[in-house]
């Protein structure tokens, strides 16, 4: 099992300065990676009047801060950015960071603030057309080959973007989607991992082992890829050590390859700076902090 923070591109965490910090701060404590929101309102209701970052600032200034810790968002909807635009992003960040990036991607959401408050489409179907056509694309950008394509949202000719990506074939990476959903899964599983959320557990809440043990099935049974496969799965850990290994251990018997620590999203804390970098000094769960 390996342990990751999750921190929103919001509130405190707009400032890149900040983010560079709590990134530290996790590596000194012994986490494996940070993960950082990618949105550009949220819940326009929840989330008015508070500062955003842009995700892939921000993790550049966490590279910069770091020489360890793997760095990605969790997720990005490739569906609200342009493919080409997106893959030059990553690349970029993969050679600062010399390789620590992992690439999350999603449908996104809320589809009606991220997307229709700036004209786009708001069909899930056509979202979903975006995301696979986009992360075809950006499996070959990053490879450094020579593009053509022709598809039903983008169309591509004669490009090549270089440099390619530092990890190769390309970065990992993991798919979201909301389980009892089979699509997502089935997308996730020709990928390198999944992150499946549970309309039973909202963010911030571990799912049961029960649902997580289902996905996890669903997903071997509809892999065609070889090489290994990640699990993400997060929530708000105990304080208590042997609590936190009595939660986090049946998951892992389960299938879970990483937990992912989580505020949880109806609690002020989610977004301000002291409370979750009082937990990342804390050390990853049943982790002793370095002396």
């Amino acid at each position: 099992m390996r342990y990751s923070i999750n921190i929103p591109n919001f509130g405190d965490f707009a400032d890149a300065r900040t983010v560079a910090r709590a990134a530290k701060a996790a590596e000194d404590a012994g986490w494996d990676a940070l993960f950082v929101w990618d949105h550009v309102v949220h819940d326009k209701t929840e989330r008015r009047g508070q500062p955003f970052g842009d995700p892939w600032m921000l993790l550049t200034a966490a590279a910069l801060a770091t020489s360890r810790l793997r760095l990605g968002t969790l997720v990005t909807p490739v569906a609200r950015r342009r493919p080409e635009q997106l893959a030059r992003q990553v690349a970029t960040l993969d050679g600062l960071s010399g390789g620590r990036v992992i690439f999350s991607a999603g449908v996104g959401g809320p589809i009606g603030d991220e997307f229709g408050s700036f004209g786009d489409v708001v069909d899930p179907k056509v979202l979903a057309g975006r995301l696979d056509e986009g992360l075809g694309l950006l499996g070959r950008y990053w490879s450094g080959e020579r593009v053509d394509h022709d598809g039903a949202h983008y169309r591509v000719r004669d490009v090549e973007l270089l440099p390619a990506t530092v990890q190769q074939p390309r970065p990992p990476v993991w798919i979201a989607g909301v389980w009892p959903n089979r699509r997502p899964m089935r997308r996730a599983a020709a990928w390198d991992g999944v992150v499946p959320l549970f309309k039973t557990a909202s963010h911030g809440h571990p799912p049961a082992v029960d649902e997580l043990r289902d996905v996890v099935t669903y997903v071997r049974e509809h892999r065609t890829q070889p090489g290994p496969f990640e699990v993400v799965v997060g929530g708000v850990s105990p304080g208590d050590p042997a609590e936190s290994r009595d939660l986090i251990a049946p998951l892992a018997e389960a299938g879970a390859t990483w937990w992912d620590e989580r505020q949880l999203q109806e609690s002020d804390d989610l977004h301000r700076l002291d409370p979750i970098l009082r937990r990342i000094e804390a050390g990853p769960p049943g982790y002793r902090a370095r002396s």
